[in-house]
């Protein structure tokens, strides 16, 4: 893979640990706590300090600021950390916090997300893989977002709020409460229209599951069900499509360790 490159202008602490293939562009610093896998790509003009450990082949563009302190006033310090995956892409501006505390002490970032221009991800959020965040994209502290989740431009999403997995979130949403999986919509505030059918397809949910999931969605929100009432309502519709029950599952189990209440029509 080759040698580390570091550019003449750019600083790098003796502790950091750069493993090989990484390059550090012009006038980028990296802290020492920092650790960098194999392959990874840093831009000019980034930084990357605090607790941070960065997998392999990830691509930090231009002006990314990572790993800085809690935009939280109870922060006092704490040596706590900031992880991040494989093959991701993080586009200009984009600032990661670490966690707190008051939470479990480490944000967390995935593989292979697609993070574009100006994302701001506050401090303990959990991200997880094949996710992509459009231009401007704000998340307050504490947010879990799910694998192959999609938040368009601008959206901004409340603290503590939980975005599911394959969910589809519209440009300039406002996110207050929980969106299940596979839901899609947008608004202020967000506002569910339906099941995100095209991007299960081409992720390998079968006809048959999402035909069912449609049906789970119509017993969700079309029967107007609270979530205690939809829950039962979800596992008569397993044990009538045996074949599709997984589907069906992670919805279920979302719906069970909901607290903020979940978004509604």
């Amino acid at each position: 893979m080759g040698a580390v490159q570091i550019h003449p202008t750019a600083i790098v602490a003796p502790g950091a640990a750069l493993e090989e293939g990484v390059s550090v562009g012009p006038y980028s610093l990296i802290g020492e706590h920092v650790s960098i896998g194999a392959g990874t790509r840093v831009g000019s003009h980034c930084v990357i300090d605090g607790h941070t450990r960065i997998g392999p082949d990830n691509h930090f563009y231009r002006f990314c600021s990572i790993g800085g302190i809690p935009q939280d006033k109870k922060y006092g310090g704490e040596p706590t950390a900031l992880e991040i995956g494989s093959g991701n892409t993080f586009r200009e501006y984009v600032t990661i916090n670490t966690g707190t505390v008051q939470d479990v002490g480490t944000t967390r970032v995935g593989d292979d997300n697609w993070i574009m221009a100006y994302v701001h991800i506050a401090h303990d959020c959990q991200i997880g893989s094949h996710v992509v965040m459009a231009n401007g994209v704000q998340l307050a502290g504490h947010i879990h977002v799910g694998d192959w989740a999609i938040l368009g431009g601008l959206s901004a999403v409340h603290q503590f709020v939980r975005i599911g997995a394959h969910a589809m979130v519209g440009g300039t949403s406002s996110i207050r409460q929980d969106i299940p999986p596979y839901m899609i919509g947008a608004g202020d505030p967000f506002r569910p229209v339906g099941i995100n059918s095209e991007g299960l397809g081409r992720r390998g949910f079968t006809a048959a599951d999402i035909l069912v999931l449609k049906q789970a969605y119509k017993a969700l929100y079309r029967r107007q069900l609270s979530v205690e009432q939809a829950i039962p309502a979800l596992e008569a519709l397993q044990a009538e499509h045996p074949n599709e029950t997984a589907a069906v599952q992670a919805l279920v189990d979302f719906l069970r360790t909901s607290e903020r209440g979940i978004v509604r029509p």
